[in-house]
């Protein structure tokens, strides 16, 4: 499967890096190194997230937790589309 990432996404993921690495830069690469490691699982299994009901087809548009962040993506045939990523503790984010 490719990874791909939306203009929403890419802006979630630097405004995320900035918060933290501003108090702790370690933390920031260890987040990093965490979503990476669970999207490179997601494109091996990409149904492994849970499907969101409120959306159009929820068998396609899905959210995988990976410790306290929500990533949200699309399935579309052989790509996997990252809508958006947030923090547990924020509000939900729009796609």
């Amino acid at each position: 499967m490719n990874l791909s990432f939306t203009p929403e996404a890419i802006e979630d993921l630097t405004r995320l890096r900035e918060f933290i690495s501003r108090k702790n830069p370690f933390a920031a690469q260890k987040v990093a190194s965490e979503l990476l490691a669970g999207l490179d699982n997601l494109k091996i299994f990409p149904h492994m997230g849970l499907p969101v009901s409120s959306a159009p087809d929820p068998e396609l548009v899905r959210d995988l937790y990976i410790d306290q962040y929500t990533v949200r993506y699309l399935i579309k045939s052989e790509q996997l589309i990252i809508l958006r990523v947030w923090h547990n503790k924020e509000n939900e984010k729009d796609t």
